[in-house]
C-alpha cells in the first residue's frame, strides 16, 4: 500500500531562536520513500543536519524573529501489515543483552521507575515472561488511562499519567514503558506518523502519535498501550529514551506555536 504523509507546522519567535527539529523520517523507514522527504520553511533559513545519539535524523536551524512555518510532503510504501504479536518472544536475562540496549532499562526525565518499582513487582511478578508479560502490562495501560485530549500535560510523567488516570498517546507510552523497565524489559519510546487506515476515522485533527517498542528475543518490536491493538501503517520518526528525547521541536528562546496541521492518508489502488 502507498501512503502520503506530511505537515505544516508554524512557530512564532520574537527574538532569532535556535531550534532543534526531529522532524524528518527514521533512517530505517528512507528505504520505503517513493518521493523525497525533506523540510522545507517558508522564509529563508539555513537548516543544516545530523544524527543524535539514538540514530534520529535531526535537523539545527535559527528562526528568525516571527512566524515560521516548517512543512513536508512525501508517499512512503508500506507493507500494509498491521504490528506483528509476538506470543512466543522471550525476556533476556540482563546480563545476556547488548551494551546499547541497557539504556532503556533505566529511568529517564518521565519515566520515573523509582517511583513504580514496588506497583510493578507487585502486580506483574507473577506473570509469564517474555510477551505474555508485556501484554499484561499493556492490558493494565490501556485501562488505567483514559483518553482526553484535553487533559494533555507536558509535564506528566509516568507516575503522574498513573495517579491522574488521564492523557494523550505520550501518556500511555511512558507508563507502560517504565512498568516493563521496573520488570527488566527493554523499551524504548517512538514517536511517527499513524493515520487512520483500517480503522473508523478519528474525529480529532490530525497529529503524530507515540507508542514504544520492547526488546525481547534478541529485536525490537512495536507496541502500543494506548490502542492495544495491532495497527497498520505507522511511520517511524525517531526513538529514545522518553518524549524529551524526540520532541518534534526543542527552541532555545520563546517559540509559541501557531500553526499544526498533520495527514496520513492511504492513497487509493
Amino acid at each position: 500500500m502507498k501512503i502520503r504523509a506530511g505537515f505544516h507546522i508554524g512557530y512564532e519567535c520574537e527574538h532569532e531562536t535556535p531550534m532543534l527539529l526531529v522532524l524528518n523520517l527514521h533512517p530505517s523507514r528512507r528505504v520505503d520513500l517513493l518521493s523525497e522527504q525533506s523540510l522545507s520553511f517558508d522564509r529563508p533559513i539555513q537548516a543544516w543536519s545530523y544524527t543524535d545519539v539514538f540514530g534520529n535524523a535531526c535537523t539545527r536551524i535559527v528562526a528568525p524573529p516571527g512566524l515560521t512555518t516548517i512543512s513536508t510532503q512525501f508517499e512512503i510504501y508500506d507493507s500494509g501489515l498491521p504490528d506483528p504479536i509476538p506470543e512466543n518472544a522471550f525476556q533476556h536475562d540482563i546480563s545476556h543483552l547488548p551494551d546499547d540496549v541497557l539504556v532503556y532499562l533505566l529511568g529517564s526525565r518521565y519515566c520515573d521507575t523509582d517511583r513504580l518499582a514496588d506497583f510493578a513487582w507487585k502486580t506483574f511478578s507473577s506473570t509469564p515472561f517474555g510477551w505474555p508479560r508485556v501484554q499484561a502490562i499493556l492490558d493494565f495501560t490501556h485501562n488505567r488511562i483514559a483518553f482526553d485530549y484535553m487533559k494533555a500535560d507536558p509535564l506528566r510523567t509516568a507516575f503522574g499519567g498513573f495517579t491522574d488516570r488521564t492523557g494523550v498517546c505520550r501518556d500511555y507510552a511512558h507508563l507502560a514503558i517504565t512498568l516493563c523497565r521496573c520488570m527488566n524489559i527493554p523499551a524504548r519510546y517512538c514517536t511517527g506518523y499513524l493515520g487512520d487506515i483500517g480503522v473508523p476515522p478519528d474525529v480529532n485533527p490530525g497529529d503524530f502519535s507515540a507508542w514504544f517498542e520492547v526488546y525481547l528475543s534478541g529485536r525490537w518490536y512495536t507496541v502500543d498501550a494506548r490502542h492495544n491493538k495491532p495497527r497498520i501503517g505507522r511511520i517511524l520518526m525517531a526513538t529514545g529514551r522518553d518524549a524529551t528525547d524526540v520532541a518534534l521541536s526543542t527552541a532555545f528562546g520563546p517559540a509559541i506555536l501557531k500553526r499544526f496541521d498533520v495527514i496520513t492518508d492511504e492513497i487509493p489502488s
